[in-house]
């Protein structure tokens, strides 16, 4: 089993990593057909191994490799294909990669898994394509609304329907179809921080997914003038406006952090009217955005109510006026602990001892959770971050994991290396 794990994550990782658009880093748009094309190699190499290949309305990917006893509740194990914009290598065809690995060492084995093994491939989990979160695995579960299917993507201005159309979905199904029955359902994924690259630990057992709220389409409107001739007390200056509370936000974050509580704060896109702005201009607009985590809906909330403060205060004071726009949301959750201490079993078993860890992205994992199912994922060590094109993380660590989860549920209770 030793080499077919290592082969076919190598041979996986390449061949989806050689499907991109031209640049910097990786881009697979969701619902594009460049997302498309990477799932086409995971049904080709899915068949190879003898697996039957289905896809949902969406155009989830579901390959099936049956268990001992067909009757009990099946393992879907997977992640997604799609990337942020001149994103990284792993995040997402890791989880991929790691779920046929273990597909492979079952069937290399001989021994057929406990339950029906599921590899499961999601389409668009990026939400930074269309603003709505886990829209494959939501679609899977039947919790996508007709309302989600209006909402377009960044770069095109065209329909989540329309795109899910486009590369052989079928948006009515998906509204009105009941979604998968409850089952149980691994993530493998890398850390989006540097927590287990800092311990030398290659991989963890997460526990937890923070929530988000968003302000994704802010804009705060002041007004144009010549930078030398507006004096200072004249000035509706958006800029100076956006720092203010830039300051002021980092100065609440860090006094609820003294508190103990869970966040974090990111202004993850500025844009100072690009095609309006000049060197000798005062700026009189600025569009932004606004990104808030946490494992605490009270946090989030609290933390809404003083961004709107300080932004009432800076208006006041900066003769400028913000526009929020439309707030988004995801819900912090829960993993199941049952899942998870199956899988320590395994490590157990292999001399690991993980840790359990919160995971400041949100993740499939987390609407197969909130849609009542036992959802847990693995992380493996990375370093340089992610949404990045320097993502790290070596595919060592991950065959490790995949080894672990295959011990958590080999008949004999071993790994047989």
């Amino acid at each position: 089993m030793s080499c077919i794990v290592e082969d076919i994550i190598d041979r996986l990782l390449d061949r989806i990593n050689a499907i991109s658009e031209p640049g910097q880093g990786y881009t697979r748009p969701s619902y594009s057909a460049l997302e498309t094309a990477a799932h086409h190699v995971i049904a080709e190499e899915a068949e190879a191994l003898g697996l039957k290949v289905t896809r949902d309305a969406a155009g989830n990917l579901f390959a099936r490799l049956p268990g001992r006893d067909r009757t009990a509740t099946p393992l879907y194990i997977g992640s997604h294909l799609d990337t942020v914009p001149m994103g990284g290598a792993y995040d997402g065809p890791a989880g991929v990669a790691g779920a046929m690995a273990l597909a492979a060492a079952f069937v290399d084995s001989g021994a057929p898994p406990p339950a029906d093994l599921v590899v499961t491939v999601t389409r668009a989990e990026e939400s930074v394509w269309f603003p709505v979160s886990y829209i494959g695995s939501r679609a899977a579960l039947g919790r996508l609304s007709a309302e989600d299917m209006k909402a377009v993507r960044f770069d095109t201005g065209r329909t989540l329907a329309d795109h899910m159309r486009e590369e052989g979905g079928d948006p009515e199904a998906v509204i009105s179809g009941p979604g998968l029955a409850s089952a149980r359902f691994v993530e493998l994924h890398i850390e989006q921080g540097p927590v287990l690259d800092e311990a030398a630990e290659a991989f963890a057992i997460v526990d937890g997914v923070r929530g988000g709220l968003r302000y994704r389409d802010a804009r705060i409107n002041g007004v144009w003038a010549h930078s030398g001739g507006a004096p200072r007390a004249a000035r509706s200056d958006t800029v100076f406006a956006l720092a203010d509370l830039v300051v002021a936000m980092d100065r609440r974050w860090g006094a609820i952090l003294e508190e103990k509580h869970d966040l974090a704060v990111t202004v993850g896109r500025v844009d100072a009217a690009s095609s309006e702005h000049a060197f000798a201009k005062v700026p009189g607009r600025l569009d932004f955005c606004l990104d808030l985590r946490s494992d605490d809906p009270a946090i989030l909330e609290r933390m809404d109510q003083l961004v709107k403060a300080e932004v009432a205060l800076i208006e006041h004071a900066r003769g400028v006026s913000f526009q929020l726009g439309a707030q988004s949301r995801s819900q912090p959750t829960r993993l199941s602990a049952q899942l998870g201490d199956e899988i320590h079993e395994g490590a157990r078993r292999l001399g690991f001892s993980p840790r359990r860890m919160l995971s400041g992205g949100g993740h499939d994992a987390a609407a197969f959770a909130q849609a009542g199912w036992e959802s847990v994922m693995v992380f493996l060590r990375n370093w340089d971050g992610s949404h990045n094109p320097k993502e790290g993380m070596d595919p060592a660590d991950l065959a490790t994991a995949v080894r672990v989860l295959h011990a958590a549920w080999a008949e004999n209770g071993q790994e047989s290396l």
